[in-house]
C-alpha cells in the first residue's frame, strides 16, 4: 500500500511539473509585452510556490497520520508479544521441576 502512494506521489508530481513547463512556455511564446510576460510569469510562480506549500502541508500531514497508524501497529504488536512472553514464561516456571 505504501509502495501505491510513493507511486501516485511521482506521477503527481511529474504531473506539476509538466504542467509548469507547459504553462511557462506558454506564456513565453503568446505575443504580449515583456513587461506583461515577466508580470504573468512572477503571478503564475507566485501562484505555484502557494500551490505547492498547500500540497506539502497536505503530504505532512498526511505522513504523520501514516506514521502514527504504524506506531500504533507496532506498540500493539510489541505489546502482544511481551504478554504471550509473560504467559509462556509463567507456564514455564509452574510446570518447572524443582532442583535442590
Amino acid at each position: 500500500m505504501s509502495d501505491e502512494r510513493c507511486v501516485s506521489g511521482g506521477v503527481l508530481v511529474a504531473f506539476l511539473a509538466g504542467g509548469l513547463i507547459g504553462a511557462g512556455l506558454a506564456l513565453l511564446y503568446a505575443p504580449a509585452a515583456g513587461s506583461d510576460t515577466r508580470k504573468k510569469i512572477c503571478d503564475a510562480a507566485e501562484d505555484m510556490k502557494k500551490r505547492s506549500e498547500k500540497w506539502t502541508s497536505e503530504m505532512k500531514q498526511k505522513m504523520e497520520g501514516l506514521v502514527e497508524e504504524e506506531r500504533a501497529i507496532l506498540k500493539a504488536a510489541y505489546d502482544a508479544g511481551r504478554e504471550a512472553m509473560e504467559r509462556e514464561k509463567a507456564k514455564y516456571e509452574e510446570n518447572k521441576p524443582a532442583t535442590e
